[in-house]
């Protein structure tokens, strides 16, 4: 073995290292949480590193699905998530295609807008929020949490499709100008068909986002009959003690939507990245 070949594989194990140590520090969470969803209240006391349960058992999970309007919640955050992630993708996909492809006043302006409006904290919106909810009469109402979750959302992800809008080649517009399509032929038959990635992953985060947001619902629903789920589980906390692997047992059942959103459309994110080429 040269000195080179040596040198090599020092450097591959120790690349394999570190990546095995941050994919373990990334997972044990997970596997933690997994773990303590499957063990009884005095398990979790007395064997709190245990991964493997000793006595694993499903009644927590019986007792989250079982608890007071639960499936309700869990409803509720679907259709809140559901209608605000297609309502996000639409919107985005639209400004960002105006925004790269189309020329009109103040057009750099407004981007330049969007972009400054990315640093501002979620958590500095609260207030204005409330007050301008509470004068459209949306407080309290699982309709008054969609607007508010599209409104935030827009700024990154029409800042994210506009950079891919951008890497499309000008030539495919100028064909299609030729045959006579406008603005909305092009956007709709040459635009989202070759940004499928990047809709994809803006599926991704705006279902994301939306799904696990607490503190907006939680500012807003006050009734019981329009909560979403994060605040469902948030109420398995008691105010002295915690049975951790109920609440755990809650949330891994949130995880499930999620999980299931990130399969199906990482498919096609992977499969975007080989496509979309300009043979010439």
């Amino acid at each position: 073995m040269t000195t080179s070949q040596r040198r090599r594989r020092i450097d591959y194990a120790i690349r394999y290292l570190i990546l095995g140590i941050a994919a373990a520090v990334l997972v044990y969470p997970f596997l933690y949480m997994l773990s303590t969803s499957f063990k009884t209240r005095s398990l979790v006391l007395s064997a709190p590193l245990d991964l493997i349960p000793s006595s694993p058992t499903l009644d927590n999970y019986a007792q989250a699905l079982g608890a007071n309007n639960f499936g309700r919640y869990f409803l509720n955050s679907a259709m809140v998530a559901v209608v605000s992630t297609a309502l996000i993708v639409a919107l985005s996909s639209m400004m960002a295609y105006a925004f790269s492809r189309l020329a009109f006043p103040g057009k750099r302006i407004l981007f330049t807008a969007i972009v400054v409006g990315l640093a501002i904290p979620t958590m500095m919106l609260i207030i204005p929020q409330f007050l301008l909810a509470r004068d459209l009469h949306l407080l309290n109402s699982l309709q008054g949490l969609v607007p508010f979750y599209v409104g935030t959302a827009l700024g990154f992800n029409t800042f994210l499709l506009a950079g891919f809008f951008e890497t499309i080649p000008r030539e495919l517009d100028e064909a299609m100008i030729v045959d006579g399509a406008g603005p909305w032929r092009r956007y709709w038959s040459l635009a989202l068909p070759l940004a499928r990635p990047a809709l994809a992953t803006t599926v991704i985060f705006a279902f994301l986002g939306t799904w696990d947001e607490f503190a907006w619902a939680l500012t807003v629903l006050n009734d019981t009959d329009v909560r979403t789920l994060p605040i469902a589980i948030s109420l398995f906390q008691g105010q002295h003690s915690t049975s951790w692997g109920l609440v755990f047992a809650a949330s891994m059942i949130a995880i499930v939507p999620v999980l299931i959103v990130y399969i199906v459309f990482q498919r096609f994110f992977v499969a975007g990245l080989t496509t979309g080429a300009v043979k010439g």
